[in-house]
């Protein structure tokens, strides 16, 4: 029943759910879903089983799944750029890339300062054209989500891609960074910091970063929310900048001031999520095992 779907913490989050209407699972079969992208045009959903290293996209029109791409270089988080293009987080490529409108695939970043980088894991691009990413280890660390390797980098750390392809280091203090979004003002850069799994004085916590006035750079970041239920990876903002995001226990919804509102409970771990739907007022959940999907009262920022 959708009454037990929901976990209400402040009587904003009553306004932003509907309460006859809980999550439906789309999907199920998967090992690790992860990165789910909405493409409006075609009215498609597609999204990472990184393990079993596919690409899958679900058809909004009839419901049905088919396979977009296998293998895939084990895949990981995605999104769309302003021009509908495919922008992709690659463990097994170690780089970021974009599929063209012909369907090539061109690489935009796979190194920083002549290393390698260590496997992309999530990806959002800007108004102007910049594509920012975080890179944590998780796709070398071993086989099972891509190909173990020494890591080249001095550590984890979060990269913007200009216009020219040029790479610059924009967040060097996580242990893990994950998943990460603007603010619909792009004002900030929301970052979610992982690092639990590899360190464990880690707080798993999404954390806050001011744009400098160049556009192009952070000017300094604050905790913004921690996790009471396993760990934040990738997340959402909508259009009132409130951060819908993945959890031990389902999604997550924050105020802009960080106050938690409250939760859509799901019985798997949450990897990720993002707004969709004609309206993008339906947000996709790529849990554990399988895709879901639930109606609210708020719509993602494109």
């Amino acid at each position: 029943m959708p009454a037990i779907d929901y976990e209400i913490h402040d009587e904003r989050f009553g306004r932003l759910i509907h309460q006859n209407a809980g999550p439906e699972i789309l999907w199920q079969g998967g090992r690790w879903c992860e990165g789910p992208a909405y493409f409006a045009a075609g009215r498609y959903l597609i999204w990472s089983d990184i393990p079993n290293d596919r690409i899958l996209r679900w058809d909004e029109m009839n419901g049905q799944v088919a396979i977009f791409e296998q293998p895939c270089r084990n895949q990981n988080g995605h999104t769309v750029d302003r021009l509908g293009r495919l922008i992709t987080c690659e463990h097994r490529g170690r780089c970021v890339s974009r599929y063209e409108i012909d369907g090539s695939r061109t690489i935009l970043a796979d190194s920083f300062e002549g290393k390698r980088l260590n496997s992309p894991n999530d990806v959002v691009v800007k108004s102007d054209g910049s594509v920012w990413f975080t890179d944590p280890s998780y796709g070398i660390d071993s086989d099972y989500e891509g190909d173990a390797a020494p890591m080249e980098q001095d550590g984890r750390h979060v990269y913007r891609i200009d216009s020219g392809g040029g790479v610059t280091r924009v967040v060097a203090d996580m242990k893990q960074p994950n998943g990460l979004a603007f603010s619909p003002d792009e004002a900030f850069l929301y970052v979610a910091d992982t690092g639990r799994s590899h360190f464990a004085d880690c707080i798993p916590r999404i954390r806050r970063y001011t744009l400098s006035a160049d556009g192009a750079s952070l000017a300094g970041g604050v905790d913004f929310a921690d996790c009471d239920a396993g760990m934040f990876d990738g997340f959402r903002v909508d259009t009132e900048g409130r951060i819908w995001s993945s959890a031990g226990d389902g999604v997550h919804c924050f105020a802009p001031d960080g106050t938690l509102l409250g939760k859509i409970l799901i019985d798997e771990v949450v990897a990720n999520v993002c707004f969709g739907g004609p309206k993008r007022n339906r947000l996709f959940i790529c849990a554990t095992t399988t895709l879901r999907s639930v109606y609210v009262n708020a719509r993602g920022c494109t």
